[in-house]
């Protein structure tokens, strides 16, 4: 039997959204040691969980999700008013 899987869904309105132009961001496909030499020790990592393993790697503006070693997407953080 399968393991209980849980998932949330986040939805952020467009005009709280930060700009992604504002900040240079790790590309898709981007392995965890360039990413480590670019934009240095994350603040915080969770994970990995899951199958495929799926890992955040937490910054100060943005959090990185890596599928394995590799970056599948970069989300800049919400500012907060």
């Amino acid at each position: 039997m399968a393991p209980a899987v849980q998932a949330e869904d986040l939805a952020i309105p467009v005009g709280s959204q930060a700009d992604r132009s504002a900040i240079s961001l790790p590309s898709n496909g981007l392995s965890q040691a360039s990413v480590r030499q670019r934009w240095g020790n994350p603040l915080d990592v969770q994970g990995p969980v899951g199958q495929p393993p799926i890992s955040q790697w937490h910054y100060s503006d943005f959090v990185v999700y890596f599928e394995r070693d590799l970056v599948m997407h970069a989300v800049v953080k919400r500012q907060k008013n």
